[in-house]
């Protein structure tokens, strides 16, 4: 309630629950059953070099070197409704930390690569455990371990993370 300017209560008053459903959605038939959507059209700053292609719309990691596409991970990022959203716009790694624990949340963030401010790319176990029900603190999730331990072995820093809606 204190969130969202609402005089707090305690309760769930009428006005509490109007603002909590105005907040949701209906979920599609994909977002029930976990599907995920197809990965879109590749950027075109994911077109040369070393690129993580984040891609925001499907939901979708791509390691891109050279315009190939190596690898296809599905991705969770922040919250909108929090304000801890992943920001967008062309990055570069500028630290891998294989054991990274967070200093904010005290949460684990194996094969991190950060890229701006504090928000990396990571495996996390609440994304494997809930999916998409679920949020960042800004970053973005990666749910497969073993592929983003993989992909943590491929990535150098100074690598572009472009993060982009397809």
């Amino acid at each position: 309630q204190a969130k969202r300017e609402i005089p707090v209560t305690g309760d769930v008053d009428q006005r509490t629950l109007d603002r909590l459903t105005s907040m949701t959605t209906t979920p599609t038939d994909d977002e029930l059953h976990n599907i995920q959507p197809s990965p879109g059209a590749l950027d075109a700053r994911c077109r040369t070099g070393r690129v993580l292609c984040i891609d925001k719309t499907s939901r979708t990691l791509r390691w891109v070197v050279d315009g190939h596409v190596l690898q296809t991970l599905e991705a969770r990022f922040g919250s909108t409704i929090s304000d801890t959203p992943t920001r967008e716009g062309l990055f570069h790694v500028y630290l891998k930390d294989a054991d990274h624990v967070s200093h904010m949340f005290g949460s684990s963030m194996p094969y991190s690569m950060f890229f701006s401010s504090g928000q990396a790319v990571h495996y996390s176990s609440d994304f494997a455990a809930r999916g998409y029900a679920g949020a960042s603190h800004g970053c973005v999730n990666v749910r497969d371990y073993d592929a983003v331990a993989w992909l943590y072995d491929q990535v150098r820093v100074g690598d572009d993370v472009v993060i982009y809606w397809s």
